[in-house]
């Protein structure tokens, strides 16, 4: 039994602190009402009316032909990677991307082949993919690294000389544009992520999307364990998602519009207040950026580390990201040097941006990093 109690005891709430991301939630009635038509159906999964309804308005959002709704970004990456016949040989990709791009690779039993990155735009770099031809290749998996195109038309040129099929990591492009076209329409396969921590979110969640319709009934049949009733087809996985991530999904998508738009506000308030502080990568000529991450660059990694204790003394979160360059990976099968994405690595982090972040919290972090800087 507690006694002599007062309010006065309870300890004071520690201030929640200010991450690089924080999920967006629609207003609550909205999700109620879409989660209210779910518990009438009695339809929890199995390609239920929301997830098809997902499907729909995503493909109309995103402007792509065949969107297929999975459950995270890594299982489409492999669903791509399995669509595409790959079951064994090497991939090229790109040592800068977060890890789950080289695991997917892994997981389906192929070898990563690493090739370095362009130094203004962070994307792997075309030239010197070519090179990394063999034999053993068997696909290129490049990634729009923070929402910036790679160089879709040299892949492109390079997928068509070696038969080589082109699938795209697009989990930071949702929304982003490139030459009118959204940036998740190039490539042979383009993937998304739809986690609880990007611009656009569904709790967990993922698509595969790709250009014709025998493709995608490949897709379909993969995500939901290679069979049609009792006809048994191919391998399959259980890549199916719930329609309670399928309503969040309904519920946030909108409300993208404002979410874009304050993301873009407080991404040009960074520009402003920090100027020449720190480099940023350069977004290519007819890019629609969508504001996914706010990069910076530091000069070391000393200058890097010491902005990440000056910022957490004020409960200030960045991230490095992406760290470490994927291909020091302790894991892998063999290393290879990629000097351009190890030494962006050592010294890249992502600032706080998100729907809701106050202009008074981006400009107590450029004062922060004007300081160090001073």
């Amino acid at each position: 039994m507690i006694t002599n109690f007062h309010i006065s005891d309870v300890p004071p709430a520690v201030p929640s602190p200010i991450n690089v991301t924080r999920s967006y939630l629609p207003p609550w009635e909205e999700y109620v009402q879409l989660l209210r038509s779910v518990w009438e159906s009695h339809v929890l999964t199995n390609q239920g009316p929301c997830v098809l309804q997902l499907q729909q308005e995503l493909q109309k959002f995103l402007d792509v032909p065949h969107l297929l709704y999975v459950t995270n970004g890594t299982v489409a990456l492999q669903l791509a990677l399995a669509a595409a016949d790959i079951r064994e040989g090497e991939v090229i990709t790109t040592p800068f991307s977060y890890v789950a791009t080289t695991s997917s690779i892994l997981w389906e039993r192929c070898t990563p082949v690493f090739v370095d990155i362009e130094p203004e735009h962070f994307t792997i770099d075309p030239a010197r993919i070519e090179s990394a031809i063999t034999s053993r290749t068997c696909a290129i998996m490049a990634v729009h690294v923070f929402g910036y195109a790679c160089n879709v038309e040299a892949i492109a040129e390079i997928g068509r000389k070696y038969g080589l099929p082109v699938i795209y990591d697009g989990a930071h492009a949702f929304g982003a544009r490139y030459k009118g076209k959204s940036l998740l329409s190039y490539g042979d396969y383009s993937t998304c992520s739809f986690h609880a921590t990007k611009l656009f979110h569904t709790v967990e969640g993922g698509a595969v999307i790709t250009h014709d319709a025998a493709t995608a009934e490949k897709l379909d049949l993969l995500r939901r364990f290679g069979h049609n009733g009792d006809e048994h087809i191919s391998p399959g996985i259980n890549a199916k998602q719930s329609e309670l991530h399928a309503a969040m999904g309904l519920a946030n998508l909108p409300h993208m519009s404002e979410i874009l738009a304050a993301r873009r506000h407080l991404c040009e308030l960074y520009d402003i207040l920090l100027g020449d502080v720190v480099q940023r990568p350069t977004p290519q000529p007819e890019l629609e950026s969508n504001c996914d991450y706010y990069p910076v660059l530091f000069r070391d990694e000393a200058q890097l580390l010491a902005a990440f204790a000056a910022l957490r003394r004020q409960n200030i979160c960045p991230r490095r990201y992406f760290y470490p360059s994927l291909n020091r990976l302790p894991y892998l099968p063999q290393m290879k040097a990629c000097p351009i994405s190890e030494n962006i690595a050592s010294r890249i982090a992502c600032l706080p941006l998100f729907a809701g972040l106050g202009d008074e919290t981006v400009k107590e972090i450029a004062s922060i990093l004007n300081k160090l800087n001073a």
